[in-house]
């Protein structure tokens, strides 16, 4: 009886957490995983310079969401993943070209604590008078798929949008909350209205029922690998065989055969019960529009965004005073280059040697595309000119880098999830093809853990108990 064998193209943390999931729960499983780049991890990646850790893409896990921690903890490294450093455990908003710290109890898109509300200088008498009508407002009617921008101004009002949700959420999404479907991004604030019709109730109800809850070792709300990110991606690795991973291998061609499957790749065609596609959806749909033109005009229609990020490294005595907190949004509608900017070495430990801060700013998204394609000066430029005018930084960087991610970012747009479903029951219809990945039901790193292992799992189930068909490598 030959081995089975299930192919998984891509390496980002989608295809890792698949193919740990397949020796997981079927160790004599041939798991192959093929990646173009000549890393692994995709967009998650740590370059360490004199001191500084840099991180290139994600630089955290959300705890909330448990699939990452969980994978963690099973593969032996969850000692090795560090908290936010909670004495800076604040994050600031530009409004009017000065920084103002979100209220406390604000919780993404609603505040859940009225009196920090009334305090704060970031919204009018009017817009806080505007929020607090959420508590009388009725339920929403059934209004189909409600874009994210729609559902605040609805509940909390325009200035709750412009000034706290908007950069939030569009810091998370890189995204216009203007087609930024709620349902696909935040569901958690959908299913709140319909259970308690306010909001800022539904909020509250679900803080004192954490709190109540709260038993054991508590995690802060982010954590990092203490290598930074690119840490937990060689975590994930280093678990699986020798070989199991091939670097710069692209995928050229995946083929139907009578009992399975065949991926072409490096000049070898390589036979397989399964094949799990954990790669963008637009790299997805070129792989199968030979096998459904339809199933790969669909995954072509999810819209990517790019982003840079400028990443500055400062004496800390040039910076003293000035860095406080995890960092800064930005708001749309202050016209700035920047989304946001990360204070890196104080969120997190051990990012910049002693005497010496790191921080990362962000630029680009889906509504301004054009400034991913400056140059590298010019964006450091830009940055180093919002620094200047917000936090008075005014001194020489040891460091500047700038990174981009091009197409790094699905956008779910108002109607993904019905998109998402249509290329599902497409998808179906190929036994033993299975996507995974950030471009269909969250686009954090736990979300494409949870979805990478929901491919391994779907595959195993499928998986023939016969010996495999698939004998030849024709």
């Amino acid at each position: 009886m030959s081995t089975p064998r299930i192919v998984v193209i891509g390496a980002g943390v989608t295809g890792l957490a698949a193919a740990l999931r397949l020796r997981e729960h079927a160790p004599s499983t041939d798991v192959v995983v093929l990646e173009a780049a000549p890393r692994a991890g995709g967009t998650v990646a740590t370059e360490r310079s004199g001191g500084f850790v840099a991180e290139i893409g994600a630089d955290s896990v959300i705890t909330e969401k448990p699939w990452a921690l969980a994978l963690a903890a099973r593969h032996g490294f969850a000692d090795r993943l560090i908290g936010t450093n909670e004495t800076e455990r604040r994050t600031y908003i530009v409004h009017a070209g000065r920084l103002h710290p979100l209220p406390e109890g604000f919780l993404m898109l609603a505040p859940t604590s009225l009196w920090p509300l009334a305090a704060s200088p970031l919204f009018t008498l009017g817009g806080k008078l505007r929020m607090g009508l959420d508590l009388l407002l009725p339920r929403g009617r059934d209004r189909g798929d409600e874009s994210l921008a729609s559902f605040v101004r609805r509940r909390l009002g325009r200035e709750a949008l412009e000034r706290v949700a908007d950069p939030l959420v569009g810091g998370i999404y890189t995204a216009d909350p203007e087609r930024l479907s709620l349902a696909a991004s935040m569901p958690r604030f959908l299913d709140i209205e319909r259970a308690h019709r306010s909001v800022i109730l539904g909020l509250r109800a679900s803080a004192t029922r954490a709190t109540r809850g709260a038993a054991g070792a508590r995690y802060a709300l982010f954590v990092s690998h203490r290598d930074g990110m690119g840490g937990f991606v060689d975590e994930m690795v280093r678990r699986l065989p020798h070989g199991a991973v091939r670097l710069g291998t692209a995928a050229e061609a995946v083929e139907r055969t009578d009992g399975g499957w065949r991926v072409r790749a490096g000049g070898e065609t390589l036979p397989a019960d399964s094949v799990i596609l954990a790669v963008p959806a637009y790299a997805a749909a070129v792989l199968l529009r030979d096998l459904d033109a339809e199933l790969a005009r669909d995954l072509a229609s999810i819209d990517y965004a790019s982003s840079a990020t400028v990443t500055l490294g400062f004496r800390a005595a040039d910076v003293r005073g000035k860095l406080t907190g995890f960092g800064f949004v930005v708001p749309h509608a202050e016209d700035r280059p920047l989304i946001a900017a990360t204070f890196s070495s104080r969120k997190y430990a051990g990012r910049a040697a002693p005497d010496f801060e790191l921080l990362r700013a962000y630029v680009g998204g889906a509504r301004r595309p054009e400034l991913v394609d400056r140059s590298d000066g010019e964006l450091i430029d830009a940055v180093r000119g919002q620094l200047r005018e917000l936090l008075g930084v005014a001194g020489e960087p040891v460091l500047a880098r700038v990174d981009r991610q091009r197409r790094a970012m699905p956008q779910y747009v108002v109607g993904h999830l019905d998109r998402v479903a249509t290329i599902e029951r497409r998808t179906a219809a190929l036994p033993g093809l299975l996507l995974a990945g950030a471009a269909y039901r969250g686009v954090g790193i736990p979300d494409c853990i949870r979805g990478g292992e929901a491919a391994a799992d779907t595959a195993l189930e499928r998986r023939p108990t016969h010996s495999s068909p698939n004998s030849s490598s024709g």
